[in-house]
């Protein structure tokens, strides 16, 4: 079974940076594309970013330039690093397999505010 513990949120004003993480365990790790995610209030979850096992990353248009998708494969660890933050990047951020397993984290909120 998936399991996924996702950090480093928080409140930071517009502009800002903050570095994600997310263990995951229950999985091959080093054999497995991993994603990003994002829910923002009264939205639908969307896709992020990806990082497929051969070293490729995609992001989604609203991100592109600002967002790094990065892992670690001898920690089972994703990162995301997010960069000129806005407050339109104001959302809980989960971390899965991609495509997603049926197993969710807890996520992790980020607030861009001022």
């Amino acid at each position: 079974q998936v399991q996924l513990v996702e950090s480093g949120g928080g409140l930071v004003q517009p502009g800002g940076s903050l570095r994600l993480s997310c263990a995951a365990s229950g999985i091959i790790f080093r054999l497995t594309d991993m994603g990003w995610y994002r829910q923002a209030p009264g939205k639908q979850r969307d896709l992020v970013a990806t990082s497929a096992r051969g070293g490729s990353t995609t992001y989604a248009d609203s991100v592109k330039g600002r967002f790094t998708i990065s892992r670690e494969n001898a920690k089972n660890t994703v990162y995301l690093q997010m960069n000129s933050l806005r407050p339109e990047d104001t959302a809980v951020y989960y971390c899965n397999t991609y495509f997603p397993s049926g197993s969710w984290g807890q996520g992790t909120q980020v607030t861009v505010s001022s």
